[in-house]
């Protein structure tokens, strides 16, 4: 199902395309009282269908995601299957692209990591949750330590060949660990990782930009799928003037964010983030578009991740590709005098080796 509205990428060298706006389900569902249950799935079918009527086909997911029991995966499967009994045409699974990742399952001593047990138990219990056969995308969430590469790939290997996947990925491996998966497969006639979820924003540029730019040619020809483009919020100016009470800083389990926020302040960053605001206002746009378009512009990314708990911020992130296609490169270059933190090794936003369907 094409959607004029919506551009499609190329996943690295799967021959899927995505959207270039995913729904993710981190620190969404499984995690408020309110996104938990019942209440999560009506609240998912809801936003589940917004995205999709805007061509959306590519939905994110976990199996840390709602721990301990992995609720999140369990809302998207009972949502997706009361979906697609009241629309089964636009909830066609071959037009849906939907992912998971394995690495942090439980709280036994081999119920976490990249071996081979866990990669088989965990993605069982993803399929099961989720009610799916098989998953389009793995990820292998982090690198493991313990386990050897060779290993891991192996893992992933079976993953694909026994249907439980049709290809897989790293999210957080450095371009040294993503190397070496992919010449032990080429080696060993085994599955190469072929996309990676990175963090990637307007503050966070260095990995994605510098350290992964050679992954983005052939024989690599890397995928990827970024996170946390909002930088968890912040650059939408909400935490400016305090921390919101409803705001992700407040959950447990996320202290982390009310230091990183301190971190920030200290480096000078809320003067950055409101210079953009002020960029926004004159642009016509709210900052969180802004943020998402920038991440856009660039064709190495093959699709961003949003992660919306209301159907208004959820319309407020799609918009963002109208934004895109205004940006200039004038404005773009404005923008790069308001961040101040281009790496030193950017060749530019055109990017070697890109493989576009469409681009801003």
């Amino acid at each position: 199902m094409a959607h004029e509205y919506m551009y499609y990428r190329m996943m690295g060298n799967t021959g899927i395309q995505v959207s270039v706006l995913s729904y993710g389900f981190w620190a969404t569902y499984g995690v408020k009282e309110r996104l938990t249950g019942d209440a999560g799935v009506e609240t998912a079918k809801e936003l589940m269908s917004i995205a999709r009527e805007a061509g959306v086909n590519c939905f994110d997911h976990a199996e840390a995601y709602g721990n301990p029991n992995g609720e999140a995966e369990r809302i998207f499967g009972a949502a997706l299957k009361q979906l697609q009994h009241e629309n089964p045409d636009l909830w066609r699974r071959s037009e849906l692209v939907i992912t998971t990742k394995i690495y942090w399952g439980g709280q036994g001593v081999n119920e976490s990591g990249l071996s081979v047990k866990h990669c088989r138990e965990g993605m069982d219990k993803c399929l099961q949750r989720l009610q799916l056969d098989y998953v389009d995308m793995v990820f292998a969430h982090r690198p493991d330590p313990l386990t050897p590469t060779a290993t891991v790939v192996r893992a992933m290997t079976d993953l694909i060949r026994n249907g439980s996947a049709t290809s897989w990925g790293t999210s957080e491996w450095s371009a040294q660990q993503i190397t070496e998966a992919f010449w032990i497969a080429r080696t060993e006639g085994l599955e190469p990782p072929q996309f990676e979820q990175a963090q990637y924003n307007m503050l966070h540029r260095q990995r994605f930009e510098e350290e992964y730019f050679p992954l983005y040619r052939p024989p690599y020809s890397l995928g990827t799928t970024i996170w946390s483009p909002l930088r968890s919020g912040f650059l939408t100016g909400k935490y400016l003037d305090g921390i919101p009470e409803d705001s992700r800083p407040t959950q447990d389990g996320y202290d982390w964010l009310l230091e990183d926020i301190e971190e920030r302040r200290e480096r000078g960053e809320f003067e950055i983030v409101r210079g953009l605001m002020t960029f926004a206002e004159k642009k016509g746009c709210t900052p969180a578009q802004l943020a998402l378009a920038w991440c856009l512009k660039n064709p190495n990314v093959s699709t961003i991740l949003v992660g919306a708990t209301t159907a208004d911020q959820l319309r407020e992130n799609l918009a963002c590709i109208d934004v895109a296609k205004e940006l200039t490169d004038e404005e773009m270059e404005n923008l790069e005098q308001i961040l101040g933190n281009k790496p030193a090794g950017w060749i530019g936003p055109g990017g070697a080796g890109s493989r576009l369907i469409k681009t801003f």
